[in-house]
């Protein structure tokens, strides 16, 4: 079972995008998938059609059992969604014992998924703690502009001293460059620039497409929405790249 967190501290740089069709992807290839929903602007459940169930702060902090919050999102394909409720998890996880464990600890016993992503909301606070130390893995979605450039860098600092300080080896395994407008020489000069200091992890690029920022308005992964679009071709060669890598980083749970 691969664990892979999806994170970034900088927002808007595609990162529940990224979550969705990764993960849509993967279960097209017949890896069953949980997607794990950290932010609490709950994105991936205003992106898609699911039922109402249970949510990870009821899971974490209200003893809702996991049967109890994972929603169907499609074949192979489950989620455990978010809302606001979350926003007082910071302040909760602060006064617990072993705070930044809360999440790995709760999810001791979990089996039965090839891949669990998890989507991180826009910050280093304790909830992206927990994502790291829940995790083997991070994928690291960076916008190619100046700032996007200046976050991914501040990004892989801040992993390498959460493992340095809780002796924990999260491997970064991909960066992937997105929002990359092939018409737009600062895209052009920062996915160098990317390039040229993550070589090993580079991912190709996520070009801008109106699919997808279409898609989350009809419920819908890129793959179902539009899979001859631009976005769509974009994320299955990311999804063929993480397959690639699976007798690389695959884990027995």
């Amino acid at each position: 079972m691969r664990r892979i967190c999806i994170i970034n501290q900088k927002g808007g740089v595609g990162k529940t995008t990224t979550t969705i069709n990764l993960g849509a992807g993967l279960s097209r290839n017949d890896r069953k998938v949980l997607i794990i929903d950290l932010d609490a602007q709950g994105n991936i459940n205003s992106s898609l059609n699911l039922e109402s169930y249970k949510d990870i702060f009821e899971f974490l902090f209200e003893n809702a059992e996991l049967n109890e919050c994972i929603a169907r999102a499609g074949k192979n394909l489950d989620i455990i969604r978010s809302k606001e409720t979350l926003t007082k998890s910071e302040v909760i996880l602060s006064k617990e014992n072993e705070k930044e464990f809360i999440l790995r600890n709760k999810l001791k016993s979990l089996s039965g998924y090839d891949y669990v992503l998890v989507d991180c909301p826009p910050s280093l606070g304790l909830l992206n703690q927990n994502a790291m130390l829940f995790a083997d893995e991070a994928i690291i979605p960076a916008s190619t502009d100046y700032l996007g450039f200046d976050a991914l860098k501040k990004m892989v600092k801040a992993i390498r001293e959460i493992n340095k300080h809780f002796d924990h080896s999260l491997k970064i395994t991909k960066i992937i460059p997105t929002m990359f407008d092939k018409r737009n020489k600062l895209s052009h000069q920062m996915l160098k620039e990317m390039q040229n200091e993550f070589y090993e992890l580079m991912a190709d690029p996520i070009g801008t497409n109106s699919k997808l920022r279409e898609c989350p308005l009809a419920k819908m992964s890129i793959f179902t929405y539009d899979k001859s679009s631009k976005g769509a071709k974009d994320y299955e060669k990311l999804v063929k790249s993480v397959l690639r890598d699976e007798n690389k980083y695959s884990k027995k749970k």
